[in-house]
Parts: C-alpha cells; sequence; structure tokens
C-alpha cells in the first residue's frame, strides 16, 4: 500500500516520510517510593517507601544530563532469574520538585545491551525538554550460562526477542515479555516519581518487535507505542523463525502471540495506534526480515488498529538513523502521554 493512503482514511494513518534526501546497516499504579540503598550506593531517590526485598536496586552509575540524570540500576530479577542491568534518565522536575512524569519505555535491538541507547541515539535532550522518564533494559538475561547461550548473534545472548520462552533450556531464565510488561512496570513504579497510567514503550529492530508485541497484548497498559524498523512479522522472517523456534517450539501456531502482525489481524480491544518508522536504505527490509508491509495490511483489515508509517530515504538500520528521529518519536509519545486522562 502506497505510504498516505488507507482503505479506511478515518481509522489509519499511513503517513509518508518527508520527502527529502537524507546514508546500509551500521553496525501500573502510584508513584514516588524511596529507593532502599544496597551494599553499593551512589544516589538515593528519596520518595517515600521502603521498598520489598524483590524490589531493591543497586544504582551502578549517575551522571548530570540535560539538567536531569542519566543512571544505571541493577537488581535480581525474579522473572529471569539472574542479575539485570538497565538505564533510567530522570528529568530536572522528577529530580528537584519529585513531579510525576511520565514514562517512556525503550526496547533495544539485536546484540545490544542497556549501554547502546543511552550512548548513542541522543535521546536525552528530548527527554530533558518533554519531561519523560524513559527507562531501557538489557536485550537477554545475562550470566546465566546455558549452553548455546554465546553461539550465534541472533539467539541467546543479546537476543531475548522479548517472548516467554517456552523450550528447554530457555524457559528458566528467556522471559523478558514477563520481564518488560510486568517486573521492569513494578519496579519503575516503586521507584521513582513516575505519573499513573502515563506510560509508553518504543524499540528498535528486534526491540521495536517487542513494543508491538508488549503494547498489542495488553490493552491500555501503555498509552502510546512506536517502533523504529520493527522485525514486525517474525514468523515470516529467518530471524524470528530461528527465535521463535529456539524459544517457543516447532508449532507455528504458537507463534501467532509472540508475531505484531498476526496480533494485529486478531485485536479486538482498545483502538491502538501504532507508529511504524522504516528507513529505505535499510537491507535488513530489502532481505525480508522487517516486513513491515505485511503489518500495515493486516491493519488495513482492522478497523480498532490506526497507524502512521514513515519512509525515511536514505537511511539504513543503524543508530544514526535512530538519533536522526529519536526527537520525533519521542515528541508523539510526549504528546500522547500528558494528554492522557488519569
Amino acid at each position: 500500500m502506497p505510504p498516505g493512503k488507507s482503505k479506511k482514511p478515518l481509522l489509519k494513518r499511513h503517513a509518508a516520510g518527508p520527502a527529502f534526501k537524507l546514508p546500509s546497516i551500521s553496525g501500573r499504579s502510584s508513584f514516588a517510593f524511596t529507593y532502599q540503598p544496597p551494599k553499593k550506593t551512589l544516589g538515593v531517590l528519596s520518595f517515600g517507601h521502603i521498598l520489598t526485598a524483590n524490589m531493591v536496586l543497586e544504582l551502578i552509575s549517575s551522571a548530570k544530563c540535560f539538567e536531569g540524570e542519566q543512571r544505571v540500576y541493577q537488581h535480581s530479577s525474579r522473572t529471569l532469574n539472574c542479575d539485570m542491568t538497565f538505564g533510567v534518565f530522570v528529568p530536572a522536575a522528577a529530580l528537584e520538585d519529585k513531579t510525576p512524569c511520565p514514562v517512556l519505555f525503550f526496547l533495544s535491538g539485536l546484540t545490544c545491551t542497556h549501554e547502546n541507547f543511552i550512548q548513542k541515539s541522543g535521546f536525552q535532550q528530548y527527554a530533558a525538554k518533554h519531561g519523560l522518564i524513559v527507562v531501557n533494559p538489557d536485550t537477554s538475561p545475562r550470566g546465566v550460562d546455558l549452553p548455546g547461550q554465546d553461539d550465534a548473534y541472533d539467539f541467546g545472548s543479546g537476543a531475548g526477542f522479548y517472548v516467554d520462552a517456552k523450550q528447554e533450556p530457555w524457559s528458566k531464565h528467556y522471559k523478558m515479555y514477563s520481564y518488560v510488561t510486568e517486573e521492569l512496570v513494578e519496579l519503575v513504579n516503586a521507584n521513582l516519581p513516575v505519573a499513573a497510567g502515563r506510560r509508553g514503550i518504543f524499540g528498535h529492530s528486534m526491540g521495536g518487535h517487542g513494543a508491538l508485541i508488549c503494547a498489542l497484548k495488553n490493552p491500555g497498559l501503555y498509552k502510546s507505542v512506536s517502533a523504529f524498523a520493527p522485525i514486525a512479522n517474525p514468523s515470516e522472517g529467518a530471524w524470528g523463525k530461528k527465535a521463535l523456534t529456539g524459544y517457543i517450539g516447532d508449532n507455528t501456531a504458537d507463534w501467532d502471540q509472540w508475531d505484531a502482525t498476526r496480533l494485529v489481524s486478531q485485536y479486538e480491544s482498545t483502538p491502538q495506534e501504532l507508529f511504524i518508522d522504516q528507513g529505505l536504505a535499510d537491507n535488513f527490509l530489502a532481505a525480508k526480515q522487517l516486513l513491515p508491509e505485511n503489518l500495515l495490511a493486516a491493519a488495513d483489515t482492522n478497523e480498532h488498529i490506526q497507524t502512521i508509517y514513515k519512509q525515511r530515504e536514505g537511511y539504513d538500520h543503524g543508530y544514526f538513523y535512530i538519533s536522526t528521529f529519536v526527537g520525533e518519536h519521542i515528541a508523539y509519545h510526549a504528546n500522547l502521554l500528558k494528554a492522557t486522562k488519569v
């Protein structure tokens, strides 16, 4: 379907990207509780009540950034049965006045850790401008020592695919979907001054897939969702087939709940808008790993799904692309999150 067109114009917003040409792939609840200092403390949040044992965070680092703070935390995850690390940007208002702020989660792509988005995207200036707390987790469990976990870049370490694994030996640890949608949300609510009900999610590539399925499987949990170059139909691409077979099993019917395109086809809940962003020089797009066209076609048949599709001429799959448009995405989320009635 050509960008900018829709079979149901009142329900779709397939918006074309800008016409200019700009370079192949590189590389739930209340807020405000107190951080209980663990053995290593570089700072405290000081917002209210003592945390339960499984919500204790260890502050690994903190740096002033655009009058806010870029932090990195570690904690023992009950969901993944290992220690996990995640980044948090806290804007000035949440530091100085403890003002409740909307929270935006970012999910990274294959091979990434929490560090890539923090160091390469430049998102902090936009989060500071719009007063958003931004949380970005790792992409898989770490240090669990499973056989084969480090054999390939697209499965195992750095490639959790934001699913809940059913197959051994992965099922004990690889439950990134539940970690992101449940445990991490609880941790953020218990440790940061987040505005109740004002939560969004976005991601890149594998993380774009993760953002889409987390929103589609949990209507109302996220008030906004967007994705850079998402793996939009993993059941039909090589990356997705490998991950779903390894984590979920050989029965392809079981893959449906982990595939954004199939979830869009089945979606019957609160109307949801999906903002999809795609670089046209992305060689993974040409290799049919991403397949956004399949998701858009499915959305055209479902009156409950609205879509915005922006195509970026000359942009590839890497962080130069993300850093160019991350400000637009954060403004999009801020607009929806600040307008949310709670």
